[in-house]
């Protein structure tokens, strides 16, 4: 009681005015409104009502299914050839630029010929000598055989008592040995012969001529150049026969190769013209790997060479091309789009309630499936509750966009899902 005086008596003298019962319980009520409100919050956002999920539907559509084969490559001419030389010099003339066109035969480069000049020289000196060394031994021939008759005549006249069987013998062979020596002297002419026209065609190898006609694409070769061509011939020209049809070589993946047929049709793009499709057509694909051999390469490739019709000249050696390749086309049929089959519902659907999907914090709330040509698939529709309905449907081919469905209570009007709208585009 004294205490409670005593305050009074604070208050009077502070000059401040007594507090009511309202003010003095005011906060607390203020307090407690708002934790009633934080209340309703948590209960509205943990225990009410989940919206409806919602779909997004496509139809199911008839219409024409194109299956291309993509593969990537590089243009090259049909038949280009590497022209080298067969003889060591010093280039002494270069007639012809790279892009130049030449016909067959056309002299490309020219060789120093002074010491191929000598050794024909040398050549024909040899050929002399030896025709020298022929009259020669015909001379000696000549001799043995007048020789051996006077012989023979004396001892007919004589009646053989002169000159005497081993002298006679002696002759005989000594006519021997001098048409031995002809013989020896004569092949001696044919191999100086021979060799002369070896440096002759030597000679001839000096000039180097296109092989064929068509375009030069390059050139590797200067004036005052040595050529060594001892073991490898060395490449000087790089021509090309014809650039107005030219092929195409692509690495085929090993899941495809097998839809790939001589004759089939397809397009392909360039990087030097990105908005123009040229055609070609598959002449050959090959039946081994190119890889074959190598165990450490696992991706397995093949090569498929297609021919290319370049008659506006836009095309050249070495560009990258993208190709597709019309394997398979399918006309009238009814075409899902391949998201409804990749498409599983978060939860149970109605008619799958067996159906558990797990789905983590990290992972999007849209399942996906792979998609398999032919077999068996299923689809979702949306029932009136706005549950998804499964429905299987047997497909056949996809182009990887749309496939076909061979068979399956689906019809051109069917709505099927394609994916779930998230909450924010709702």
């Amino acid at each position: 009681m004294a205490k409670a005086e005593e305050n009074i008596g604070l208050d009077a003298f502070l000059g401040r005015e007594k507090e009511s019962a309202w003010q003095r319980y005011r906060r607390w009520l203020i307090v407690a409104a708002i934790f009633l409100a934080l209340l309703l919050v948590a209960r509205w956002m943990f225990f009410g009502g989940k919206p409806p999920t919602e779909y997004r539907t496509t139809a199911i559509a008839r219409g024409d299914l194109s299956v291309s084969v993509s593969a990537t490559g590089n243009i090259m001419p049909t038949n280009q050839i590497a022209v080298g030389s067969q003889v060591s010099g010093l280039v002494t003339q270069v007639v012809v630029e790279a892009n130049d066109r030449v016909t067959r035969g056309q002299p490309l480069a020219i060789l120093d010929t002074r010491r191929l000049q000598d050794a024909i020289t040398v050549d024909e000196a040899n050929i002399a000598q030896s025709q020298a060394s022929v009259a020669q031994q015909q001379a000696t021939l000549a001799e043995s055989q007048a020789q051996l008759a006077r012989l023979d005549e004396v001892f007919r006249l004589s009646g053989g008592k002169t000159p005497s069987a081993a002298e006679l013998s002696a002759q005989r062979a000594s006519v021997q040995r001098a048409r031995a020596g002809l013989r020896v002297a004569e092949a001696q002419v044919s191999a100086a012969r021979a060799q002369l026209s070896s440096d002759r065609t030597q000679i001839s190898f000096a000039v180097i001529r296109s092989p064929v006609s068509g375009v030069i694409l390059s050139r590797q070769i200067e004036p005052g150049q040595t050529v060594a061509a001892s073991f490898n011939t060395p490449t000087l020209f790089t021509v090309a026969e014809s650039l107005t049809r030219m092929k195409l070589d692509i690495s085929v993946d090993e899941a495809d190769v097998g839809q790939l047929r001589p004759g089939q049709s397809g397009t392909f793009t360039v990087d030097a013209f990105p908005q123009r499709r040229f055609n070609a057509v598959v002449n050959k694909v090959n039946l081994a790997a190119s890889n074959l051999g190598n165990a450490g390469n696992r991706v397995v490739s093949f090569i498929a060479t297609l021919d290319v019709q370049n008659s506006d000249m836009l095309l050249r050696p070495g560009m990258t091309a993208t190709v597709n390749v019309r394997v398979q086309e399918v006309k009238d049929a009814l075409l899902v789009p391949n998201a409804a089959l990749r498409f599983i519902p978060e939860g149970p659907a109605k008619g799958q309630d067996d159906i558990k999907i797990r789905l983590r914090t990290d992972e999007p709330a849209t399942k996906v499936r792979t998609i398999a040509a032919g077999g068996s698939q299923t689809v979702y529709i949306v029932d009136g509750s706005g549950r998804p309905v499964p429905v299987s449907v047997r497909t056949g081919s996809t182009d990887g966009n749309f496939t076909v469905i061979l068979s399956g209570n689906v019809d051109a009007s069917t709505m099927v899902i394609t994916g779930q709208k998230s909450a924010t585009t709702r």
